[in-house]
């Protein structure tokens, strides 16, 4: 799989020359040694003060990656989901009580599960992956709804009470995803366009499904595997039965595609009000402890850890 990698670096002992020297050593010596391909941007309080392309985004065609590469973003892609069902709360479209069943009365068999649940990993679905991987007809896309489909249609057990313990859970996000449609109207894509990513100037960051709906994206980094022989090879070249291609349909926990660029717009707007206010940033910033008395260290779509003496990092 794609590997998506957020570093958080702290760099704030050394003065600012030092700081990208650093920065660079650290960077470049881990693409000599084939374990980094990608870009970085490195700020501290809104101001870049490292950014650099590593590598090709197209092993083919030796197309170099830059700073306007957009890529795939995977599970970081659950941040935008949360926010858009947080926007969604404050215009009071929804409530974070809300029960599933509400939106998907075919899951009535799942009564306890909330959208909190869903937020934060704590409704005990099973993994839709798994699901699919067993009774889908790979030679079909399967969407969201289709989800839901197969779980009426199968009605798998839950992992645990919701509520009671922490897994981390791709079809929570999903059904997040089908909740933002049914309640916005508009598809997920178009609704984070509308609501975050225009509003924060975040230009190429766009919901792109390559396969299901493939667009000409000319300054695109393609994902690759390496096979035994160390061969980089596309995913798409594992064939069509591959989950990652028949599965390109769904949304809600992946298929934000963005650049570094527009990550730090997203970052900042986070400090301030635009999108949401405080109250709201301290829900989607804090974990919550399980019936299991354990901490999830997962508000709404980041994780979260407290680590001395930076304090609180998402």
């Amino acid at each position: 799989m794609k590997k998506v990698i957020i570093l958080f670096i702290a760099v704030s002992s050394f003065v600012y020359g030092q700081k990208e020297k650093k920065l660079d050593s650290l960077f470049t010596s881990l693409y000599a040694a084939k374990e980094f391909n990608g870009n970085v941007l490195v700020a501290e309080k809104g101001k870049v003060i490292y950014e650099k392309s590593f590598g090709l985004a197209n092993e083919k065609t030796k197309q170099k990656l830059d700073k306007n590469t957009v890529f795939e973003l995977a599970s970081v892609s659950k941040q935008f989901t949360a926010m858009g069902i947080v926007q969604l709360e404050k215009e009071g479209k929804l409530s974070y009580n809300d029960p599933l069943t509400k939106y998907f009365p075919e899951l009535s068999f799942y009564k306890p599960i909330t959208i909190d649940n869903l937020l934060h990993h704590t409704s005990g679905l099973p993994d839709y992956m798994s699901l699919f991987d067993k009774n889908w007809d790979k030679k079909k896309f399967a969407t969201n709804k289709d989800i839901v489909e197969m779980l009426a249609k199968y009605k798998p057990e839950l992992l645990f009470v919701p509520g009671d313990k922490y897994e981390y859970s791709n079809t929570g996000y999903a059904l997040l995803g089908l909740i933002i449609e049914k309640v916005s109207k508009q598809s997920y894509g178009d609704y984070l366009n509308k609501k975050i990513f225009k509003p924060l100037g975040m230009a190429n960051t766009r919901v792109y499904r390559s396969r299901y709906k493939p667009e000409k994206i000319s300054n695109y980094a393609l994902g690759y595997v390496v096979d035994s022989l160390g061969n980089k090879k596309l995913l798409d070249d594992l064939g069509k039965e591959y989950y990652t291609y028949y599965l390109d349909g769904i949304v809600g926990d992946g298929m934000v595609n963005s650049t570094t660029g527009d990550l730090l717009k997203w970052d900042r707007a986070l400090y301030g009000d635009k999108l949401v206010n405080q109250k709201d940033k301290d829900l989607i910033f804090s974990s919550i402890v399980t019936k299991d008395n354990k901490d999830t260290r997962y508000g709404y779509g980041w994780a979260i850890d407290t680590k001395y003496p930076f304090g609180k990092i998402a």
